[in-house]
């Protein structure tokens, strides 16, 4: 482990830790030294990367508030205060936009808008009191998709512009105050993102989709959430794009 991976004295706190980039975040975070705590909503995928990690879990809807809060207070009080947040709960639920499930745009914007609203409103005070001491992060997963045009996918790219603009925005809020705001945008990344859209033409472009541009590994994207975080408290890589090569 070189300087810029260690996290030791750190504590982070994961949300849609249970499979994929969370679950791949959550035990980089933890190699690196980190006290790490998860949220997710099933508590079973939660128990196997706690065991495989060491990590505090509790099971929670990021799109329920009440729910999300009362959470993040139970993690609290086993690891203490947060100073390393990683929002990355999300959904995509693709389809055209005359036919679609419009219970599937709710769960879309519940998860990955509102969900990243809650998680963030929950362990900001956390954060800015982290920063007058050494670094403090929130780290909202985005995604490739903000930046483009696919047919299908117009709910969910916006949700994930939201999530970019976001950003930005509590950067200028919160840089200020010593916290570190930044954007991770993955491209096609090893996940089960997606697996569950109803739409049965939106899942073969998915699948075609991923022939084409082989993913990633999760790894990939948690490499990339310890490598920014551990950058010195004055240093904040604002935004980083990671997707396979082929890509582009």
């Amino acid at each position: 482990m070189t300087e810029t991976q260690n996290l030791k004295n750190r504590t982070a706190l994961v949300t849609g830790a249970g499979t994929g980039i969370g679950a791949a975040t959550a035990a980089a975070l933890a190699a690196a030294g980190a006290r790490v705590a998860l949220v997710g909503r099933r508590a079973d995928r939660l128990a196997a990367v706690a065991a495989e990690t060491g990590a505090a879990y509790a099971a929670a809807d990021v799109g329920d508030r009440a729910g999300l809060t009362a959470a993040v207070a139970e993690l609290r009080e086993q690891v203490g205060r947060f100073d390393l947040v990683v929002a990355n709960a999300g959904a995509m639920l693709a389809a055209p936009f005359d036919t679609a499930d419009q219970d599937e745009w709710d769960r879309m914007v519940s998860t990955n808008v509102t969900g990243l609203l809650n998680t963030g409103r929950a362990t900001i005070d956390d954060l800015t009191a982290a920063a007058e001491s050494g670094p403090a992060d929130l780290v909202l997963v985005s995604s490739i998709g903000a930046h483009m045009v696919l047919p299908g996918y117009a709910v969910y790219t916006a949700t994930k512009a939201a999530v970019t603009h976001l950003t930005t925005n509590l950067r200028a809020e919160f840089g200020p105050r010593g916290v570190r705001v930044r954007a991770i945008e993955p491209g096609m990344t090893e996940s089960d993102l997606g697996q569950d859209m109803s739409d049965e033409g939106a899942r073969e472009f998915l699948r075609q989709f991923t022939v084409d541009n082989p993913p990633i590994p999760a790894s990939a994207i948690a490499d990339a959430v310890v490598w920014s975080s551990a950058q010195p408290a004055n240093v904040n890589v604002a935004s980083m794009i990671v997707l396979p090569t082929t890509q582009g």
